[in-house]
């Protein structure tokens, strides 16, 4: 609600609406310390103010409104994580891993623009978030997400004392809106203090700050999270309104300025050769800054440079981060064990002695194959190298023979599926994968495809997690699992599910997890309570089952777990022919001409539907009313060959409803603006894409534009552009 719209009371004059808001905001300021046990008012002050707000609105009922801090009732404040839409999308930065790339980057840089100067600042390991300040207050803090909607987490990021709540305007005029984004993170101080807190209190504790961090600004009481030492440093401009940066430099002078934290480590050089010795220097520096570093990013420092160097649909072209080399360690490889993937892929993974790298522990790290073990000669009982690959992927890198002492022995990849029992074998020639061909049945694999299934990138059912999914499909006495097949999913019943009893598997290795204190393997009645009567996730669950129903027909493609078939894939698949019964009957030369297709996916979704078993799962969810076209399949299609770049925020639309509605009449959303782009829609703060249109002279569309578009087709949204 805007402050005008708050402070309602038209008939008072407007120095007393103006008081009206400032008193509405001061109070609801100091409710909200007060509620996290950090006032900074006493409660004679705070008597005072709302005394004041009651004589005004005594004065002027019609400023009262359901807003006003006169009307609440004090309550404990939670955090629902609501999704929220970025002004300015949030875009990620492509990586250079040597000199020679970093290089590379910058000699494409040089070749296109003037480039007179880099700024150059430490790539921080933390949780990327989202500020929006309206006339200098803090009204929104978001993590993320997908780079367009992220969640909210206003009063988690307001416990942090380094954001400010309101920017100081004491040396420069704060603009009316103003998106700054930045990293979350706990210092390395902070972090040890923070886990050896944790353990004396019983609990787990975080395997790194950067999960400490993500951990903190998700907890849903905000006075856990105000008790958590969170830091932030922000590196970005998103939206602005009310200001103007020529420089990246110039941007983070103003931001520290208006109180914003911004390091003071960050510097701006002129030449690469001056790049790279910041590189070196905090590559041999790496904790000087008492915070987890995985490297520098290095930013063109004049803001014209960097709208002429635009984006990519997923990074800009001016900027880039240069990713350290992982760190390595050694430990000892206790155990070679398999876990079966959804595809029946059975795949080996060392269990090892608990090490740090990288900033995290760890205890289990990938081996890819059975010829890959073979290939690093490691064997169980050996010294092991131990990587992290990008700081993320644990992997072994291979033995350290010099320390075996003859009690180590080779791993023998098993002949038969350790959770059905069916004898393994290769799926195809070539194909260097050992594979459990029990595919519809072996609970391991159902398992990991009812997970897929409900993913975010499929049917987004939250309710079906991993525990879940294991409960479904994993048969424990007094009651076998009521899923022979995902087909199975939309027809469960509340009667099905309350006798389910379930072991509860650690999803990295698919092992049951055991009672600390007994040794016994862990076991739930997952969708019942003590009394037997169905807990409130069930409700929940099935809710969330009858929405998937209405899923776009991508979604659906993408949760029946066809390999090779991903959401990019699906978005083409179901634009060219719109049903899944049309996918079905294409023959593979049909298939592969589909833009983005190809011979090898092609090929996978013939197999795919050669199964009989594959077929009756479709039949199934048909049967449920599963969504198995695209809205209007076989009618007229006016967007077929169009292809719109969506940029900004659309009052009447949100970004996923803009998509579905082009790809509904036959249109292409694509992310990035080229010669072929057709139409620009451009929202409130469109960013670079909008420059980018108008330098190539697409056509830009506004809301009323993109409504024209889709009601009457491209020549009439023609006549709406706003560009000419």
């Amino acid at each position: 609600m805007s402050t005008q719209e708050r402070a309602g009371g038209g008939d008072a004059p407007a120095e007393v609406r103006e008081r009206h808001a400032e008193l509405c905001q001061e109070i609801d300021d100091h409710s909200y310390r007060y509620y996290m046990g950090r006032p900074i008012v006493s409660d004679a002050e705070y008597d005072e103010l709302m005394a004041e707000l009651e004589r005004l609105e005594d004065r002027y009922p019609s400023m009262i409104t359901q807003d006003s801090p006169t009307q609440k009732v004090g309550a404990p404040i939670s955090v629902d994580f609501a999704a929220v839409e970025h002004l300015e999308r949030m875009q990620s930065l492509d990586n250079s891993f040597d000199v020679e790339e970093l290089l590379a980057w910058a000699r494409r840089a040089e070749n296109e623009a003037a480039v007179d100067a880099y700024l150059c600042e430490l790539k921080i390991d933390g949780l990327a978030v989202d500020l929006v300040y309206e006339k200098g207050r803090l009204i929104r803090a978001a993590t993320r997400g997908d780079g367009r909607v992220g969640e909210d987490i206003t009063l988690n990021v307001r416990t942090i004392d380094t954001v400010p709540e309101h920017l100081d305007s004491s040396t420069r005029a704060v603009p009316d809106l103003l998106e700054v984004r930045g990293e979350v993170f706990l210092p390395w101080d902070a972090f040890e203090t923070l886990n050896t807190q944790l353990a004396d209190d019983g609990k787990q504790p975080f395997a790194n700050p950067r999960n400490g961090a993500a951990g903190s600004l998700r907890q849903k009481d905000p006075r856990i999270a105000a008790t958590r030492p969170l830091d932030m440093l922000v590196h970005g401009v998103g939206a602005c309104e009310g200001a103007s940066f020529t420089h990246q430099s110039h941007a983070y002078e103003s931001l520290r300025d208006w109180g914003l934290p911004v390091s003071d480590l960050y510097r701006v050089v002129r030449t690469i050769d001056e790049v790279r010795a910041y590189v070196d220097y905090y590559h041999e520096h790496r904790h000087d800054p008492g915070y987890e570093i995985d490297g520098v990013v290095v930013k063109v420092d004049d803001i014209s440079v960097q709208r002429r160097l635009g984006s990519t649909s997923r990074a800009p072209r001016w900027a880039i981060a240069y990713k350290y080399p992982p760190q390595e360690v050694t430990t000892t490889l206790l155990d070679i064990r398999v876990n079966v993937g959804r595809t029946g892929r059975v795949t080996p993974y060392g269990v090892m002695e608990p090490v740090r790298v990288a900033g995290s522990e760890v205890e289990f790290a990938t081996l890819h194959n059975a010829n890959e073990v073979q290939r690093k000669g490691v064997l169980i009982g050996d010294a092991v190298v131990l990587r992290k690959a990008g700081d993320v992927i644990p992997e072994i890198l291979g033995p350290v023979p010099d320390r075996r002492d003859g009690s180590e022995r080779e791993f023998a990849m098993p002949t038969h599926c350790p959770e059905c029992g069916t004898e393994l074998g290769q799926q195809r020639e070539g194909d260097v994968d050992v594979r459990c061909p029990n595919s519809r049945s072996c609970p391991a694999q159902l398992r990991e495809r009812l997970f897929h299934v409900a993913s975010r990138k499929a049917f987004d059912i939250e309710e079906l997690g991993y525990v879940a999914a294991t409960a479904l499909t994993q048969p424990l006495e007094p009651a076998d699992p009521p899923l022979r097949d995902e087909g199975d999913l939309f027809h469960l019943t509340v009667d099905q599910l309350l006798p389910i009893r379930s072991l509860v598997l650690d999803p990295d290795t698919s092992e049951p997890k055991t009672d600390p204190d007994t040794g016994e393997q862990k076991v739930v009645s997952f969708f019942a309570n003590q009394q037997g009567e169905p807990k409130k996730t069930v409700e929940k669950l099935f809710e969330q089952l009858e929405e998937a129903k209405s899923k776009p027909l991508w979604r659906v493609l993408v949760a029946l777990s066809i390999r090779h078939v991903g959401p990019s894939v699906a978005e083409d698949l179901a634009r060219h022919f719109q049903s899944l019964d049309r996918i079905a009957e294409a023959s593979e030369d049909e298939l592969a001409s589909v833009e983005g297709v190809g011979p090898t996916v092609a090929r996978s979704i013939v197999e795919w539907f050669d199964v009989d078993w594959h077929r009756e799962i479709v039949r199934k969810w048909r049967e449920a009313g599963v969504r198995m076209a695209e809205k209007g399949a076989g009618g007229p299609r006016p967007l077929d060959g169009v292809t719109v770049v969506v940029t900004g925020s659309l009052d009447g639309h949100s970004r996923d409803s803009a998509k579905e509605a082009i790809a509904e009449r036959g249109g292409k959303v694509t992310g990035s603006v080229s010669k072929k782009t057709s139409f620009v829609v451009a929202g409130e703060s469109p960013g670079s894409k909008y420059d980018k249109a108008i330098e190539l002279g697409v056509p830009v569309l506004d809301e009323s534009g993109f409504d024209a578009l889709l009601e009457k087709g491209p020549d009439a949204a023609n006549e709406r552009r706003v560009n000419g």
